[in-house]
């Protein structure tokens, strides 16, 4: 069925005829870009006109001005316009395969991938490799992401899972504040601490009144202290001494060897999820995408302590 809007305009050429001759301020000017005659751009126009039941230009000698009218509508096709271009962009730039994008979140590209990334550089200085940050789980297919981070159980439809680390869960705070919480003897006196809480918009995270009830305190109401939307801002927060964060560990207990965090690591919690390195089914790796994906699966797995894998047993899903 034929979209309501040509019930209006009749012509998408209509659009393209007015939008030229808004932005160029002239018939004529408009006639040329177009490569037709000017009497054509003005029929065009009047055509419009009248299917919208009001003028869209002022006709002077030699002269043309948009009205109330004709502005408004201008302004939202150059709005339109330019929102396409983007994504028409965007589509042209996913096709093309000299390039590798990494979707994850802010934290784990700041805390996880930023560290690594000179060695990886060092490895292969010819991979054009795109970190892109995001508040949710693309979908990698529709969007052309070669490489995304989730958290989970490791099994999503249509994609390729490997393990970079397990979620575990400990407190963690600027190491003045761990020192001077007197009140952390045990598990009950962290309620008496300022505590920072993550609460993300859209991916599902836990949250610290499921790791209170995970160690036997299923009635803690830990309430107050502050509250960001993304991950990053928490632990910026916590190293800036403003109360104890969660500490995911695949990203802080590198921190807490520099000495910017300090940790409660006989709390840890394993919650049996974690946080997974994935890529299309349906959709074959680059070259480049596949160094990518075995590098950091390497680095993954030398920093869960294991042996580094061989190429060769990295690639079978491609």
């Amino acid at each position: 069925m034929m979209h309501p809007l040509w019930n209006i305009l009749a012509s998408p050429r209509h659009i393209a005829v007015f939008e030229a001759a808004a932005r160029t301020g002239s018939f004529t000017r408009a006639a040329g870009e177009l490569n037709v005659q000017q009497p054509a751009v003005s029929a065009t126009i009047k055509q419009l006109e009248q299917a919208l039941g009001v003028p869209l230009f002022l006709r002077q000698h030699r002269a043309i001005e948009l009205t109330n009218a004709g502005e408004t509508l201008y302004a939202e096709l150059t709005r339109s316009f330019e929102s396409l271009e983007r994504v028409c962009h965007q589509i042209r730039q996913t096709q093309r395969q000299d390039y590798v994008t990494l979707s994850a979140s802010t934290a784990f590209n700041t805390y996880w991938m930023m560290p690594r990334l000179a060695e990886f550089q060092s490895r292969h200085p010819g991979v054009d490799l795109r970190l892109q940050s995001s508040d949710r789980d693309p979908d990698i297919d529709r969007e052309g992401i070669s490489l995304a981070i989730r958290h989970g159980s490791g099994s999503w439809q249509g994609c390729h899972a490997a393990l970079i680390a397990p979620e575990r869960i400990c407190p963690v705070a600027a190491p003045r504040v761990m020192a001077s919480a007197v009140t952390l003897r045990n598990l009950p006196g962290l309620l008496h601490q300022r505590l920072i809480h993550l609460e993300e918009p859209v991916r599902s995270r836990p949250d610290w009144r499921s790791w209170f009830a995970h160690f036997g305190l299923p009635g803690a109401r830990p309430e107050g202290g502050l509250r960001f939307n993304d991950y990053a801002l928490v632990l910026h927060a916590a190293m800036a001494g403003e109360g104890f964060a969660f500490g995911w560990r695949h990203l802080t207990d590198a921190l807490v060897d520099q000495g910017l965090l300090a940790a409660k690591k006989d709390w840890s919690w394993d919650t049996g999820k974690g946080f997974y390195l994935v890529w299309s089914k349906s959709r074959d790796l680059s070259e480049n995408a596949l160094l990518v994906r075995d590098w950091m699966l390497r680095r993954a797995a030398v920093g869960r302590g294991r042996p580094a894998i061989g190429r060769g047993q990295e690639r079978g899903a491609r």
